[in-house]
């Protein structure tokens, strides 16, 4: 076929399209389709579970795009078989070309995003193979006699959505991970210690509230508040530097930091009460708040001079997670599923908690293995403290690098809100004993 001179990009794109086609051959037919209604069926599976139950937006959006290219898809095949055939439908073959080749993007961005987070060796096989498979599918299509209308524009439209899709990918997958969010606020409000009747013991009422000044939803994996009695020692004349100095050794433990003193000597901290004062795996919605009280009982001989009161909440972002129930799993001095390296520091007791933890999209949920959330309350003589973790069941013995340990963080979304210490000296209660 010879195309006319003054013929325009698109004529000769045709007419080469035209002559360069190859035998329709029906294996070639049912291995495309092999790869079409797989990738639709699986796509079409994922994208409504998006569609319906992601935790973000994004996630939302990805369920369309999933479902879009699903139905892309099952129209490719439907395209093949006619290209292959009757050719009954004038368009055909440009419908099979859009069908293959929606399918092999979205195939490799799924491909991509097994290998950087999957865990499946299922998952990274079948899309390794649906992957390969619909890029062959694209030449072979490409190869037979598909005219193409209005090429410039078709070119455009797909350019334009793959555009779209992979920048929701990335935003999805890449981006969003990365943004730490907002920190919900805890703070401890101490009132007048109240006297017993008896005049042997008092209690001071402590507040504890959490205030969620944030547009998104926070899960609560565990709680802790604890009040340590402190004595005041002062030295009639200044203290050594070599004092100050040991003294300042001590602010490496946030749970010990004590004020630099010239007449002040530094005594540590005796651990009086410490408890859980939300439920665990509980949550606190966006702009909300809770709020509670305990109190701190003590003899009105206490030998303290002064209490020094903690909280801390360990949390977890709701657009990030879903999670069943935090159950109680054992204490660290006895049975349950407690790891090795909880038990090491005899002077240590903890108690350990856990509960399913669900990816907030549906690539995730599938091409994951099952994380569960551990959340470990500790105390001892000199403080408690709540740590935290996310790992695939079997993994709580190891510990996991700096490198792991932030990318957890980031992914879902963790937060560590605490304050204290909150000082209240207990003098002039003493003094009325």
């Amino acid at each position: 076929m010879r195309t006319p001179p003054g013929a325009g990009v698109g004529s000769r794109l045709r007419a080469l399209l035209i002559t360069t086609s190859t035998r329709k051959s029906p294996a070639a037919m049912v291995l495309i389709l092999l790869v079409l209604l797989p990738t639709a069926l699986l796509l079409g599976w994922w994208g409504l579970e998006d569609l319906s139950g992601a935790l973000t937006y994004p996630g939302r959006i990805t369920g369309a795009i999933l479902i879009l290219v699903a139905g892309l898809s099952l129209l490719g095949a439907a395209a093949v078989v006619d290209h292959w055939g009757r050719n009954i439908f004038p368009y055909s073959g440009v419908v099979a070309l859009i069908g293959t080749v929606a399918a092999s993007l979205t195939n490799a961005m799924l491909l991509l995003e097994t290998f950087r987070d999957g865990d499946s060796t299922f998952y990274r096989v079948l899309f390794s193979l649906l992957t390969a498979g619909s890029a062959w599918a694209v030449i072979t299509v490409w190869r037979t006699s598909v005219v193409i209308p209005s090429p410039k524009r078709v070119a455009a439209a797909v350019i334009i959505s793959s555009a779209l899709a992979v920048a929701n990918f990335g935003y999805q997958h890449l981006y969003q991970p990365s943004q730490h969010g907002a920190r919900p606020l805890v703070s401890v409000t101490v009132g007048e210690p109240v006297l017993s009747k008896d005049r042997k013991k008092f209690v001071v009422p402590v507040d504890i509230k959490i205030e969620n000044r944030s547009d998104m939803g926070f899960y609560v994996l565990g709680t802790e508040f604890h009040a340590m009695g402190e004595r005041v020692s002062l030295s009639r004349t200044d203290r050594p530097r070599e004092q100050w100095r040991a003294d300042a050794k001590t602010f490496r433990d946030f749970q010990v930091q004590h004020p630099l003193s010239r007449k002040e000597v530094y005594q540590p901290g005796q651990l009086v009460s410490a408890q859980p004062w939300m439920p665990f795996g509980n949550w606190i919605e966006a702009n909300d708040a809770f709020v509670t009280q305990t109190v701190v009982q003590l003899p009105i001989d206490t030998p303290y001079d002064q209490l020094a009161l903690y909280a801390s909440a360990q949390l977890a972002r709701k657009d990030r997670l879903g999670m069943d129930q935090v159950l109680l799993k054992g204490y660290s001095w006895g049975g349950g599923k407690v790891p090795k390296w909880v038990k090491e520091d005899k002077n240590v007791d903890s108690v350990a908690y856990r509960g399913r933890v669900y990816e907030n999209n549906a690539i995730d949920r599938h091409t994951m293995d099952p994380r569960y959330a551990a959340v470990y309350w500790q105390f001892g003589a000199h403080g408690a403290i709540l740590l935290a973790s996310i790992t695939r069941s079997g993994e709580e013995n190891r510990i996991p690098s700096i490198a792991e340990r932030h990318e957890m963080v980031n992914r879902y979304g963790l937060v560590t809100a605490e304050t204290g210490p909150i000082k209240r000296t207990l003098w002039d209660i003493k003094k009325k004993g």
